[in-house]
């Protein structure tokens, strides 16, 4: 994984490009400071905060979830769907490796830019109380895979997908992907070229697919060929 040497992965961080990039989106202003500037209110926690990180913390399921919503009421749309989501998802591992890059909350807390909020953990601290730290030390990954957001890329890849097997499931999705988005920003969690990329990705992935799939049977119906002989 990314992260099996941090130290290794801390000296090729970048920190300073996507605080430029959002600067310039938010019009000298980044977004998320924007929005916690109009929505949060610093030493509180209001109950949009709640649900917004409940939204963040149901992501974990959220990719699964729609490949075994899919496998078990759209089975003919299974195979497809998976390989679309785990192709997201790997790609966008490749680029934590190859460009490791910081999240607002911790370019906020190491002076790179003006302090940010991570809502999400006060949340957490405040909901779950002591059991929040075994849950976050649980579930905490690799601190510099801010770029792309695979949490949006994966929503909207799973909102594509449901989109498919009907209108319920996609519009269900799609307010997902959007609240999900929202939220990232305005918890700390990823700057809003994060959410760019990862919708970028998830994208390309989705449109460039069709022109790979008669390449993927072929080699795929080989190596079934091969097996037997394998043993």
């Amino acid at each position: 994984m990314p992260d099996d040497d941090p130290e290794a992965l801390r000296r090729r961080l970048r920190v300073d490009y996507p605080i430029q990039a959002d600067r310039a989106l938010g019009g000298g202003t980044l977004p998320t400071h924007r929005l916690q500037g109009v929505l949060g209110r610093p030493g509180q926690l209001r109950p949009h905060d709640y649900v917004l990180s409940f939204v963040h913390w149901s992501w974990f399921f959220v990719p699964h979830g729609t490949l075994a919503y899919v496998l078990l009421c759209h089975r003919e749309h299974y195979p497809r769907s998976a390989v679309l989501m785990a192709a997201c998802f790997d790609l966008g591992c490749v680029v934590y490796w190859a460009v490791p890059t910081a999240p607002p909350w911790w370019a906020g807390a190491n002076g790179n830019m003006p302090p940010v909020r991570r809502i999400m953990a006060e949340a957490g601290e405040s909901f779950w109380r002591r059991a929040w730290r075994p849950l976050y030390h649980a579930l905490e990954g690799n601190p510099f895979a801010a770029m792309p957001s695979l949490h949006f890329g994966t929503s909207v890849m799973a909102a594509r997908v449901l989109s498919v097997v009907g209108r319920g499931p996609g519009a269900l999705g799609w307010t997902y992907a959007l609240s999900l988005g929202f939220g990232l920003v305005y918890l700390g969690e990823h700057y809003l070229i994060d959410l760019i990329a990862g919708f970028a990705l998830a994208e390309a992935v989705w449109r460039i697919a069709p022109r790979f799939e008669p390449w993927a049977k072929l080699l795929a119906g080989g190596l079934s060929r091969l097996e037997p002989r394998l043993g």
